[in-house]
């Protein structure tokens, strides 16, 4: 097969969580164990961070993964989703892994994989790590992708655990409440290995506290940064970056030969050292058109912050949603004071127009509603200014589709 076909065959035959949703969720480490097995347990002989959380995992990943790469240390990084090739999901000091790999990988395990009927995830968590092995990382940046605790990657043990804040999100299988989701992520904890909280709260600290006390783990609180900067936009970075500095400082306790000089460039090429976009992400001038894939209602009352905070004489909102979120939650919080532009999108996973008609009706919204994203772009720019801003949020699927 050729690497279309081969990524093809991935998204048809295995269930995929970025295309069907929910019903690809398949929570537990039975599969990704029988998988490991098959490929010789790749994980062993790596080392990892495991970062976990609702909002601001793949901005600290992402961090932490520069900042190592510019101390020397061979890096492999695993992420989700991805926004236009596969093989974003997996890289080695910033560059994605080969088609040759992907290929090579799913062609010889395919047949095998038949017997345990893995998730989409589960598949492209093992063929992460034996991209990491064969590539002699020094260090994998492994992100979760739900949850923690049965989370296909709970199969590693890390050097360090970070978990950078709890939020509702995904409710339907982490639970509805901040104390359920905290013990979800909690789970991420191992025996004897520090964790790194990025936020605490009255609700989420006691199951933090109960996992690390029974684990033997050192619990550390961010402390905030000061005198460090990170070419990430936006001041919501600065609670990221006070997470990946306590990381730091703790690895360093811990013996990794970490320079400041190294760590201060790490944070300010992180986008060039490792890909990184979509969040709070500027793509044009006169009009300002900045896009954000805030998609939960604590990231999109931070972006709905940081727009406040702008300079602008008219704002153009561009919103959508993939069909299982809580899209009432992220209405009571749009301004009124804004011009609408509610989308659906390519996937089978969007939130309808007729859907948006009707919340935006109930909640008194100045509002257009397009069944595409570029019908909405078009009109978002024929309608503003250029000192006007026109911000785009929502799904991974829309700013996928803008960039």
């Amino acid at each position: 097969m050729t690497y279309a076909e081969t990524v093809d065959w991935l998204f048809a035959q295995l269930p995929n969580y970025q295309l069907q949703g929910g019903s690809a969720y398949k929570p537990g480490l039975a599969n990704i164990k029988q998988l490991l097995t098959l490929t010789g347990n790749p994980e062993k002989g790596l080392r990892f961070f495991h970062v976990a959380g609702t909002n601001g995992k793949g901005s600290v990943s992402n961090m932490l993964a520069s900042i190592m790469q510019e101390n020397g240390y061979k890096t492999g990084l695993f992420t989700s989703p991805h926004l236009h090739d596969f093989r974003e999901r997996i890289r080695v000091n910033g560059e994605m892994i080969s088609e040759k790999f992907v290929i090579g990988f799913v062609a010889a395990y395919k047949d095998a994989w038949a017997a345990i009927n893995p998730s989409f995830f589960e598949i492209t968590t093992v063929m992460a790590l034996e991209a990491f092995r064969q590539n002699d990382c020094d260090i994998c940046v492994i992100e979760t992708g739900l949850g923690g605790r049965l989370d296909s990657t709970n199969i590693i043990v890390p050097e360090v655990a970070i978990i950078t804040n709890i939020g509702l999100d995904h409710t339907a299988f982490l639970g509805n409440t901040l104390e359920e989701i905290a013990f979800e992520k909690a789970g991420i904890i191992k025996e004897n290995v520090p964790v790194v909280i990025g936020e605490w709260n009255e609700r989420t600290q006691p199951a933090f506290q109960k996992a690390a006390r029974e684990k033997k783990a050192e619990l550390i609180l961010a402390e905030k940064a000061i005198g460090y900067e990170t070419d990430l936009a936006g001041s919501f970075q600065q609670k990221n970056l006070s997470t990946v500095l306590t990381t730091v400082k703790t690895l360093q306790k811990n013996g990794w030969q970490l320079d400041d000089v190294k760590i201060r460039t790490g944070l300010l090429n992180v986008a060039k050292n490792t890909g990184f976009r979509a969040r709070f992400q500027k793509l044009q001038n006169h009009p300002d058109l900045i896009i954000d894939a805030a998609h939960n209602e604590d990231g999109v009352r931070v972006f709905l912050n940081e727009i406040s905070n702008l300079k602008w004489d008219t704002l153009h909102l561009i919103y959508g949603a993939a069909n299982d979120k809580d899209i009432r939650s992220i209405f009571k919080l749009l301004p009124a004071n804004a011009t609408y532009y509610f989308t659906e999108f390519n996937s089978k996973r969007t939130t309808k127009k007729i859907v948006f008609q009707e919340l935006a009706a109930e909640f008194g919204l100045h509002a257009m509603f397009f069944e595409n994203s570029a019908d909405a772009l078009n009109a978002a720019r024929k309608s503003a200014g250029s000192t006007d801003l026109i911000a785009a949020f929502g799904s991974f699927y829309l700013v996928q589709e803008y960039l």
